[in-house]
């Protein structure tokens, strides 16, 4: 995966079908950091959390959860790196927090080409990429230094050696020898090549001579010399499990066996194959005598689901103008009891004497304002009268003539 994959770009073309899990590496080595730096023993215990998991930033599980513990292990990663970064509280705003852990991430030299609110998320490889910068800072820090790895000593296989009871001081004295001595060289000089031996073995076999041979050494100075060679007639066999001549053997020892089985299981799929092509021709024809046997059945079916279409379009047709009939027949009935109380309003009316007897009230009441009228009719005639005699009494009394009197009184 290229620089730009790992600082958020969106080409994942480019990475090949094993940048989907190059996240997952990340998150890993991430984790060994944490580890390296202690972070269980003082960040997990100061705040009370659990140790991440292996795949904790890589999984979106609780983006709440994820994103407080993104940016508390950010501070705490900045304080192991030299820098001040005060514990992110839940209340606090997330992107002036996000802000700061990428200022800070910027202000030792790494470039960031992703938005902000990506680490908002509290997950996805730019939180892992966040994490692994802050982390391998710290590291820095704290003046930690990758060492190489250290192999487990392999045991060798020793083959051809021959002891008795007479050669145990020896091997004493050789054990020493090789503890003393680096591993590797003294097994470089004591390892011979067994392809020159077989060699040897041949030449000798071809040159041998024809006479018998007689030696002339003494015995004692060949039991010294047999002592003093004695550690380098060992032959050391040891195999490397890293040697690709182990590895192309056992490549051609499972290739071997794959072919055995591969005829026995080929001779089982073909047995397979075949019954299982006879039941399918069994069900084929099972299936074309069912459905000629039940061709008639399955025309009635349709022609019963055709008149059930019907019948459902008839019903739809029928429940509207019902529904339509309904409501004309409440519209009815509410006129149908207006009318029922109007009438029995006018039952009650014509029955009820009470309007006949207001009517007799009434008459009485106009009798007697009649008469109270006809009173003062006759007190006004009364003083009219008396007026028209006081002014006749007057012209008297003056000469005048009162048969031209317009004034006459008349008798009523």
């Amino acid at each position: 995966m290229s620089e730009d994959r790992r600082r958020g770009g969106d080409d994942e073309g480019e990475g090949g079908p094993g940048s989907a899990y190059l996240m997952y590496v990340m998150m890993e080595d991430l984790l060994d950091k944490l580890k390296l730096l202690s972070y269980e023993t003082t960040f997990c215990r100061q705040l009370g959390m659990k140790p991440f998991s292996r795949h904790y930033f890589a999984i979106t599980t609780n983006p709440g959860e994820q994103f407080f513990a993104f940016t508390s292990i950010s501070a705490w990663l900045l304080r192991q790196a030299g820098k001040q970064m005060d514990q992110p509280q839940e209340y606090d705003d997330p992107n002036a927090t996000v802000a700061n852990i990428l200022d800070e991430v910027r202000q030792f030299g790494h470039t960031i080409e992703f938005p902000p609110n990506k680490l908002k998320q509290g997950c996805g490889e730019q939180c892992i990429y966040v994490l692994d910068k802050l982390s391998t800072e710290a590291l820095k820090h704290q003046t930690f230094e990758w060492k190489r790895p250290q192999y487990p000593e392999e045991e060798t296989d020793e083959e051809g050696i021959i002891e008795d009871d007479s050669e145990l001081e020896l091997n004493k004295k050789e054990d020493e020898i090789e503890q003393a001595d680096d591993e590797d060289e003294y097994v470089e000089e004591n390892i011979l090549n067994l392809d020159s031996l077989k060699k040897l073995k041949q030449d000798g076999e071809s040159s041998k001579p024809e006479e018998i041979l007689e030696s002339s050494t003494d015995a004692s100075e060949w039991k010294l010399e047999v002592e003093r060679v004695l550690p380098q007639l060992k032959v050391t066999i040891r195999t490397d499990n890293k040697d690709w001549r182990v590895h192309v053997e056992q490549m051609h020892q499972h290739k071997e066996g794959i072919e055995t089985s591969l005829v026995e299981t080929g001779t089982q799929l073909d047995k397979l194959h075949d019954e299982i092509t006879r039941t399918l021709e069994k069900i084929g024809s099972r299936e074309k005598y069912i459905n000629t046997q039940l061709e008639h059945l399955l025309q009635e079916f349709r022609h019963m689901q055709d008149q059930l279409a019907e019948t459902k379009e008839r019903y739809r047709q029928g429940s509207g103008g019902v529904t339509e009939r309904t409501r004309l027949l409440a519209e009815v009935t509410e006129e149908l009891e207006r009318i029922k109380q109007d009438m029995e309003e006018r039952g009650n009316s014509m029955t009820d004497g009470a309007p006949l007897v207001k009517i007799k009230q009434a008459i009485a009441r106009m009798k007697m304002e009649n008469q109270q009228m006809d009173i003062r009719v006759g007190v006004l005639e009364h003083m009219l009268l008396q007026a028209k005699m006081a002014e006749r009494s007057d012209q008297r009394r003056l000469g005048e003539n009162t048969d031209n009197d317009p004034y006459e009184i008349k008798a009523y």
